[in-house]
């Protein structure tokens, strides 16, 4: 550094004059010499004090990181989060148990001598009835509502709800027979619906229908809510075609 050099220079001259103790010079030009080395030596300390601090003063501000210098590092050291599978099962629901609708119609005495003998399949071994399950009378095991209908135009004949009783048995606690009713469980009511009928209407256009809503309380159903819908006669007589599409307004 260059306040090292200088140093270096004021002591070789000094040792120039043969005398390192400066015995063969004056008084004065001994006192004069020995103010130079002390001066030149303080020179040569302050600059190399002054080069140590601005080297101290470059080593923060690259440390600290500033506008004008890059900071570089190693990369960071944190452990990344990492998401494991759960391997608990999932639950399942416990399957609900079906029944023999059939068998359960023809050894209910409940059920009408007329509906029991017209039960028969319509195509091999399918016979015309529908088994919903759910929860209808509040038990621990789900009710079993069935509706019986006809082969040919699937009319309903009969709606029955059979409550679970235990060791597989099961108790007739509505029914309902009459032409093209069917019986659904809504949200743990059962909702009947029966088609309305009058003199020249055909079966596959009805007058009206009542939906009768039914609510199981003090161990029996009780008819909650009735809607009364009539239909319009003017609507499926198959005579009209399909309306053509109009144009849009300005083309």
């Amino acid at each position: 550094m260059r306040g090292l050099t200088a140093g270096d220079d004021s002591a070789n001259v000094d040792g120039g004059d043969g005398d390192p103790g400066g015995g063969r010079n004056s008084g004065g030009r001994k006192a004069t010499g020995g103010r130079g080395r002390n001066l030149a030596c303080w020179a040569a300390s302050t600059t190399t004090v002054v080069g140590l601090a601005a080297f101290g003063l470059l080593a923060v501000g690259c440390s600290t990181g500033g506008t004008g210098t890059r900071d570089e590092g190693p990369a960071g050291t944190q452990p990344v989060a990492q998401v494991t599978p759960s391997t608990a099962p999932q639950a399942t629901a416990s399957p609900t148990p079906r029944v023999d609708p059939v068998t359960l119609l023809k050894r209910d005495p409940k059920v009408s001598e007329g509906v029991r003998t017209d039960l028969k399949p319509c195509s091999g071994s399918e016979y015309p009835v529908d088994t919903s399950y759910g929860t209808l009378t509040g038990g621990s095991s789900a009710d079993v509502v069935v509706n019986v209908m006809t082969c040919g135009d699937s009319v309903g004949v009969g709606t029955y709800v059979y409550r679970p009783r235990g060791n597989g048995r099961y108790e007739n606690v509505f029914s309902i027979e009459q032409p093209a009713v069917y019986g659904t469980i809504d949200r743990g009511d059962l909702v009947v619906t029966a088609q309305v009928y009058e003199k020249k209407d055909s079966v596959a256009y009805p007058s009206g229908e009542e939906v009768i809503t039914y609510r199981w309380a003090d161990n029996r159903f009780s008819e909650h809510d009735r809607v009364h819908n009539d239909f319009n006669r003017a609507v499926g007589n198959g005579e009209a075609g399909l309306p053509e599409s109009a144009e849009p307004a300005g083309n």
